[in-house]
């Protein structure tokens, strides 16, 4: 009985696994859709400040001092070029990995935005790349693994109380 649910949890483990490479590629597209979006935002900022003589940090700067709405758009703008930046690099980062990497670099997925529309529109679909099938071997082995050593632990626990 242990063997068929190890069995159970190692494909479990195959078909999650499994799916990491598509959704690192859909999570990529999406990511790259929001710096193309950030780069025009950023640009245009970045020209705004250039055409009337100014840093970006002194746009900013002269933006705070416009009021109450000044200083917000200041603040949100100071945001936007945080978030333009951290995208940036995590594209960077995710581009030039091979999957082996992104999964060992999983911290570059981390935007809950981009993750939440990812997965709400990801289908799983049937591993049928080289780098699917490898990512589901070892998931099963994971899942197979994980299970084993789980259940022999409770086994050594419960031996241990009788």
């Amino acid at each position: 009985m242990i063997r068929i649910l190890a069995l159970a949890a190692g494909l479990s483990g195959a078909a999650g696994l499994s799916q990491f490479p598509e959704y690192s590629q859909q999570y990529i597209q999406r990511l790259s859709g929001a710096v193309d979006e950030l780069d025009r935002v950023v640009a245009t900022f970045d020209a705004d400040a250039s055409g009337l003589g100014m840093t970006r940090p002194e746009a900013l700067a002269d933006l705070a001092g416009g009021g109450r709405m000044g200083e917000a758009r200041a603040l949100s703008m100071e945001r936007t070029f945080a978030r333009h930046a951290r995208l940036s690099a995590a594209l960077t980062s995710l581009e030039t990995s091979s999957s082996t990497r992104k999964i060992l670099n999983i911290s570059a997925i981390r935007d809950r935005e981009i993750t939440r529309e990812t997965l709400k529109d990801f289908r799983p679909a049937i591993p049928m790349t080289l780098e699917g099938l490898g990512f589901g071997a070892a998931g099963f082995g994971l899942g197979y693994g994980i299970f084993l050593i789980v259940t022999s632990v409770i086994g050594l626990c419960l031996r241990r109380r009788v």
